[in-house]
């Protein structure tokens, strides 16, 4: 070998050197940038997390202080606390109660099962009728922690249901955050949720109710969900954590699979454009299946929509209501399924939501539509989306909530009593919306901005309007919320207080009540007396008793009204003045008017209604005190609000 060769070998040995040492140069670059904003990460999801944690513990303390300040909880009698339970919900609470007072857990569950207490004449299985597993679950953990000398089993119960709201909240939180990305989104959510809480949660006035107990989990289904969509979280975790809480929703609620059909079809649509894994259908499956087990093999699982058409379900639910007339009028007079009024837009717009929700709508459904024309046109979508691409509708997380909202706003448009599945969801929608820059960028692309570099005035306008929105929020509505806070509100009851003293000291204990079901539900659980009925419209049974005990608001005569109460083995019947004289401006739907047209007693002439019977209405009729109504009845209580009259077990014919 010559002295050039050993020469251009030694050279070339030099570069190969060189060039290694520049690539271990730029390894290590790499691999600091890589730490660097693997750090950097983190950080942002402590923050986060942080943020999401400390915004549902803040909205917990919230409640629990409104709470106090709006009933007075902490100074009132264990009676007057009870009453607080409205609109039937405080019938849950009794059996919380029942569960702690029983000499063992197993020993409370086998009575509830069993309960012949509750409906005169029957023999319920009370936790699958009511769905008692949250009273079931809370007086079995009250027992397991012993909290019997720490806290009191009211608060308990309802710091339970306060927690939960604060899952409920920190989901909507994360469910926004991981679709734009930032945590500020996150914080707007549950601003709009707070200052829209009429329209969002039922737990102000009723707390023990179902979907009080059931909605967190929901939210929390959706969090997984739109994280398993968006492949920014664990898809184990995130279908593991679907699978918990789907089951959970179904056992906490007798009406959640409806929910879920309705966020199935959601998920079938993104099934049609293979944008969502097909494996995801056996959490329901799954799920219905446990539940089924769990809640003593109810039918209504597996005749549910999600299972079968929903045109069958109404046909069979039509059909197993027959030739009754007041029962179904009963259930579509209810506050739920009335349409939202001008009230519930006028709220949403002065909280600046539905504005901003209409045009984030727009915007997404927009470029879904692209994305849905351009796959159906035979194009490969992008595996991932970039911002500068500005296709905010081909992320399937985004399509999935795009169709939630618009399937559960077409129900909230029908039916005011979803508006608590719907608005909840548009509040974390559209904070998504205003903080995502990717959204900026698909409007800047359609209108193809060109002055300003649109990446940046993205980036500027994502972090700028939600800075401006927050802050026209705080000085709008945060003075609301203190004076919320600070101010002594006053809820008292005397009348219903009186008439529940009244029957815990004088009523005998084998009496049998009969009333409308919401006032039985809170005679139930202040004084532990049988009742004809509850306040329960899932059971057939139950609502013809009901109706039965209607008829006193009816046009019947002493001698039928007794023979139908009667028949329910009833000692007292309770006429409540309010249902009595109803004077609402909508006629139609009062108690009265409902029980006149199915007893054939409506006469409609020229458009207007009349009504016409032999006999007067019997609630106003039995107070003149009378004959033939004194053979019948006895009155032994009465105040503004209230007449207890007992049923007479021998007749006494007096004129």
């Amino acid at each position: 070998m010559t002295n050039l060769d050993l020469e251009m070998a030694e050279l070339r040995s030099r570069k190969r050197e060189g060039e290694k040492k520049k690539e271990d140069a730029a390894s290590e670059v790499d691999q600091q940038n890589h730490n660097a904003v693997l750090l950097q990460r983190i950080v942002k999801v402590f923050i986060g997390c942080l943020a999401a944690v400390t915004c549902g513990m803040m909205y917990a303390v919230y409640l629990s202080t409104y709470h106090e300040r709006k009933f007075w909880f902490s100074s009132r009698q264990e009676m007057e606390r009870e009453i607080t339970f409205q609109g039937g919900s405080g019938l849950y609470y009794y059996y919380y109660k029942h569960m702690l007072f029983a000499s063992s857990f197993e020993r409370g569950v086998y009575e509830l099962t069993r309960d012949n207490r509750t409906v005169s004449g029957q023999t319920i299985n009370a936790v699958e009728q009511l769905s008692l597993y949250p009273e079931l679950l809370s007086s079995l953990l009250y027992r397991l922690i012993g909290s019997q000398n720490a806290i009191e089993p009211v608060y308990f119960y309802i710091g339970v249901v306060f927690g939960l709201q604060a899952v409920y909240v920190t989901a909507l939180f994360i469910c926004s955050w991981v679709m734009s990305g930032t945590w500020v989104a996150g914080m707007l959510t549950v601003a709009w949720y707070i200052i829209n809480r009429p329209d969002t949660t039922k737990v102000d006035y009723a707390i023990p109710l179902r979907d009080n107990w059931a909605l967190p989990y929901f939210s929390c289904q959706v969090a997984a969900l739109t994280g398993f969509l968006s492949n920014s979280i664990s898809s184990m975790f995130c279908y593991l954590l679907m699978s918990v809480t789907t089951f959970s929703f179904i056992v906490m609620w007798e009406h959640s699979h409806y929910v879920l059909f309705v966020q199935g079809v959601a998920l079938l649509l993104l099934d049609c454009f293979d944008l969502v894994p097909p494996h995801i259908h056996k959490v329901y499956l799954s799920s219905l299946l446990l539940a089924y087990v769990l809640q003593y093999q109810r039918p209504s699982l597996l005749s549910c929509p999600l299972l079968s058409l929903l045109i069958a379900s109404l046909l069979a639910r039509y059909l197993q209501y027959g030739n009754w007339e007041f029962i179904p009028n009963l259930l579509l007079c209810e506050e739920g399924f009335q349409s939202p009024g001008q009230d519930f837009f006028l709220r949403l717009t002065q909280a600046s939501v539905l504005p901003f929700y209409v045009l984030v709508l727009l915007v997404c459904l927009i470029s879904t539509m692209q994305t849905i024309y351009r796959r159906l046109s035979g194009e490969r979508l992008k595996g991932s989306v970039r911002m500068e691409d500005g296709r905010i509708g081909e992320r399937p997380e985004v399509i999935y909530h795009v169709l939630h909202t618009l399937l559960f706003g077409a129900l909230a448009m029908m039916f005011q009593g979803t508006k608590y599945l719907w608005t909840p969801y548009v509040c974390a929608f559209t904070a998504f919306g205003v903080c995502s820059p990717e959204l900026w960028m698909t409007v800047f692309r359609w209108i193809r901005l060109r002055s300003v570099h649109p990446v940046v005035l993205a980036l500027i306008l994502s972090t700028a309007v939600p800075t401006i929105i927050g802050f026209s929020l705080w000085r709008e509505y945060f003075p609301r919320v203190l004076s919320e806070l600070t101010e002594v509100q006053e809820f008292y009851d005397p009348d219903t207080v009186e008439l529940m003293n009244w029957i815990k000291s004088q009523a005998p204990l084998a009496a049998v009540f009969a009333g409308s079901p919401a006032l039985l539900g809170t005679v139930k659980l202040c004084t532990g007396w049988p009742v004809t009925s509850l306040p329960l419209y899932t059971d057939l049974n139950l609502l013809q008793r009901s109706e039965s005990t209607y008829q006193v608001y009816a046009m019947r005569s002493a001698e039928e009204v007794y023979k139908l109460l009667t028949a329910q083995k009833s000692s007292y019947i309770i006429i409540e003045e309010e249902l009595c004289n109803e004077m609402s401006p909508v006629r139609g739907c009062r108690i009265k008017d409902l029980l006149d047209y199915a007893n054939g007693h409506m006469v409609y002439d020229q458009g207007e209604m009349y009504t016409f019977s032999k006999h007067g209405r019997f609630c106003h009729e039995i107070k003149m005190n009378y004959s033939p109504y004194t053979n019948y009845f006895t009155r032994v209580f009465w105040n503004r609000s209230y007449h207890v009259y007992r049923v007479n077990s021998v007749i006494s014919f007096q004129y």
